[in-house]
């Protein structure tokens, strides 16, 4: 009996890695200073008088340009903050606005009732938010799971009801707590000085991104992943993830109580929607946009959110809008429903976050050109 031997088919070339093509090589060579590219653009924006319209209403070195552009820098950090709770240590709280609106309300009640300056009143804020979380952790973190968001939870509903009630005359009640500018430095007050304010707002942005970096980077930071991934893997190892759970807890609260600083400075005072969950489950959204435990996601997921939920209301009451039909012109004029139908869409085609769209595209890529095999 013969043996029929199939025809030998040549296999293919293999293919070569995108890191050792010329151009790709080139590619990943500056991948790593791109992060100081967006810095140099950032430092030179108040400076341009380049006029975008429909994606600004000035130009890009107006008051109301860099007063926004200034708060989505500020969220951009929250945002970081926040990450380092959720994505990189697998902690869903839902309090965090409450250390936010501490830094904020701190700030505005020394200066504006006690009459300390403003780098006092700050250091005080920012103290103050990092031991409130640090003692409201110890409490909130005896939980896990949904028994811990439940708890943060209620601990943010209790401060939003003081502060809501204008407790011992501080807060304002309702109406809120004007800053008083009499206090401040003559470099922040007033619209020709927004630039500066700007500039703070940056800086913040780069202080919490290098904190959280170097966090995540330390033996500190790799428990901390090991957290999220198996709680019960680093207990075994004879580390406490109490006390590590309760290091991340209190060092975001401390940067989102900064991040109350510089808010307070930019809008000029403190009002009682801060401290709404609200804000806490806004924080979520922007680092799942973004990307939870990716680099740069929840900076770019904050700063983009902020944007939306600012420039949403003039796209809502514009002639464009108005002129549709009814059906269409009523949910495009509120910016919950445009901001929600963009954040499912994400989600749902990048569910990775923005951080995922270059790999994916690139992946999308090597597919392309990659020759299909013919049997």
């Amino acid at each position: 009996m013969t043996e029929t031997k199939s025809p030998e088919v040549p296999a293919p070339p293999a293919a070569v890695p995108d890191e050792l093509t010329p151009g790709r090589r080139r590619w990943h060579g500056l991948r790593p200073y791109l992060p100081l590219v967006a810095l140099v653009v950032a430092l030179i924006l108040p400076y341009s008088t380049l006029h975008l319209p429909g994606v600004f209403e000035g130009a890009l070195n107006s008051p109301g340009t860099l007063q926004l552009l200034a708060v989505c820098l500020v969220f951009g950090g929250l945002a970081a903050g926040y990450d380092l709770l959720f994505g990189r240590t697998g902690m869903l709280s839902f309090g965090h606005a409450l250390y936010f609106a501490a830094g904020v309300y701190g700030t505005d009640i020394l200066v504006t009732k006690a009459g300390l300056p403003l780098w006092q009143a700050g250091l005080l804020a920012i103290t103050g938010g990092t031991i409130l979380a640090a003692l409201l952790g110890a409490v909130a973190l005896r939980t896990v799971g949904i028994a811990f968001a439940m708890v943060t939870l209620a601990f943010a509903q209790v401060g939003a009801i003081l502060v809501a009630r204008d407790f011992g005359g501080l807060t304002g009640g309702e109406e809120g707590l004007p800053l008083d500018v009499s206090g401040l430095p003559e470099g922040l007050v007033g619209v020709t000085n927004t630039v500066n304010l700007y500039w703070l707002a940056l800086a913040y942005l780069v202080v919490v991104v290098f904190v959280v970096h170097r966090v995540s980077g330390s033996p500190t930071g790799r428990v901390l992943a090991g957290l999220r991934d198996d709680e019960r893997r680093i207990g075994v190892l004879g580390l406490d993830p109490y006390r590590f759970k309760l290091v991340a807890f209190a060092l975001a609260g401390g940067l989102a109580a900064a991040g109350g600083v510089v808010y307070v400075l930019i809008v000029g005072g403190a009002s009682p929607h801060i401290t709404s969950s609200e804000w806490t489950l806004a924080l979520l959204v922007m680092v799942v946009l973004g990307g939870p435990g990716t680099r740069w996601g929840p900076v770019i997921g904050g700063i983009l959110y902020m944007y939306l939920d600012h420039r949403l209301v003039a796209f809502g009451t514009s002639d464009a809008v108005e002129a549709l039909p009814a059906f269409l012109s009523n949910p495009l004029s509120q910016p919950l429903f445009v901001l929600g139908t963009v954040f499912i869409l994400a989600v749902y085609f990048f569910p990775g976050g923005l951080a995922s769209l270059a790999p994916r595209l690139a992946l999308l890529r090597h597919s392309l050109r990659t020759p299909s095999r013919r049997p």
